[in-house]
């Protein structure tokens, strides 16, 4: 008969895991209200950076306890492999729903521009002028002088040549 005792410092580690996560998601969640205050980005793109963490943190979360309650290494590899190989043939099929999740991130941390700002497209086939109005996980969305809505996917917005128009420069 199996008792509480054969499994307490699995329990014990699972519960210990399990108060980490919790705080890693707190401490999380407070970096980038932090960050989305000090450098003035929209509450709406901090959400999603947030839920994306949260998912990253639950991954590794679902990993450690794996490991806690004895999955066997040659089982696991076996079983990443197959998952990988089910996930590189999706990628293929959709990488780019990965890039613009990527991209969204990396403009949300490090971009010059944000939301409000007036930018100019450097294209040479279509150069645009416009206001960014929101960057969302997949898609970046601004507004043209002609009202003209339009939703650019982040990879190819981080792409593009991006300058941000100062008020003293805004009738160029």
């Amino acid at each position: 008969m199996i008792s509480i005792k054969d499994y307490f410092l699995q329990i014990i580690a699972s519960g210990v895991v399990i108060l980490l996560l919790v705080v890693a998601k707190y401490i999380s969640k407070k970096l980038i209200k932090k960050y989305t205050q000090l450098m003035n980005k929209s509450e709406l793109r901090a959400l999603q950076m947030k839920q994306i963490m949260n998912i990253l943190l639950n991954i590794l979360f679902v990993f450690i306890i794996t490991f806690i309650w004895g999955l066997d290494p040659h089982n696991l590899l076996l079983g990443l492999s197959s998952i990988f190989a089910v996930i590189g043939v999706a990628m293929f099929a959709q990488w780019s729903i990965l890039s613009n999740i990527t991209a969204g991130i990396i403009m949300f941390f490090s971009a010059p521009y944000g939301v409000g700002d007036r930018v100019r497209l450097i294209d040479k086939d279509l150069p645009i002028k416009a206001t960014i109005e929101n960057i969302h996980t997949f898609y970046t969305h601004i507004r043209t002088d002609e009202n003209e809505l339009i939703a650019i996917p982040n990879n190819l917005f981080l792409q593009k040549i991006v300058s941000v128009i100062k008020e003293k420069d805004a009738n160029l």
